[in-house]
């Protein structure tokens, strides 16, 4: 065979082949559980923002606060660390705790840390570039009451090609001032889950 030929029937074997392994994409409920690798998901992610929201929703300090004070409480999302073995967005259910408790009208939430660099910047070019009667003023922002902290930590028991994964999720609510924590929250999730050997 010709070398002409070989390198013809060589690139005609590589189309082939990799026109046999196209891609398929189907669209999913976002509710829908699936669970692929056995690691942190979406569905566990949704788990925590469920049970946070529906604890944190039952729980006084809300309406001790606003008796005393007569004004909602002021809430800014602190770290959530992640102290487990995989990479976790903390984002998606900070979010959602987030997202509800601003909804439902029972608390006020400020600009986080990473937030409020962006905002910061804004205000001080408005002082240079934007109208006196449209420039937002320096110093003005809402100090909040209360900081949202927390925590992800993961056990990790393995034996071959089976493995536990237990996941713990621990939130809380503490005054900025006293230091007192008013709210604590958790999630525990745990997953068997089982390798399966390859066929080739």
């Amino acid at each position: 065979m010709k070398r002409s030929q070989l390198l013809f029937t060589l690139a005609l074997v590589s189309m082939i082949g990799l026109t046999g392994c196209k891609t398929k994409v189907e669209r999913v409920a976002v509710d829908e559980q699936m669970d692929l690798s056995g690691r942190w998901n979406d569905t566990d992610s949704q788990l925590v923002s469920q049970e946070m929201i529906a604890d944190i929703a039952t729980r006084p300090w809300i309406e001790e606060y606003t008796s005393k004070n007569g004004k909602k409480p002021v809430v800014i999302v602190g770290s959530v660390r992640n102290k487990s073995s995989e990479h976790i967005e903390t984002e998606t259910f900070t979010k959602d705790l987030e997202r509800e408790l601003i909804n439902n009208g029972r608390v006020t939430f400020v600009a986080n840390k990473v937030e409020r660099g962006e905002l910061r910047e804004e205000r001080k070019e408005q002082q240079t570039w934007s109208t006196e009667e449209t420039q937002k003023r320096l110093a003005a922002e809402t100090g909040a009451d209360y900081m949202l902290q927390g925590s992800i930590k993961t056990i990790i028991d393995q034996e071959g090609k089976e493995s536990v994964k237990f996941y713990q999720v621990d939130l809380e609510m503490i005054h900025l001032e006293t230091n007192e924590k008013v709210w604590m929250g958790d999630k525990k999730i745990k997953k068997y889950v089982k390798k399966r050997s390859r066929k080739w």
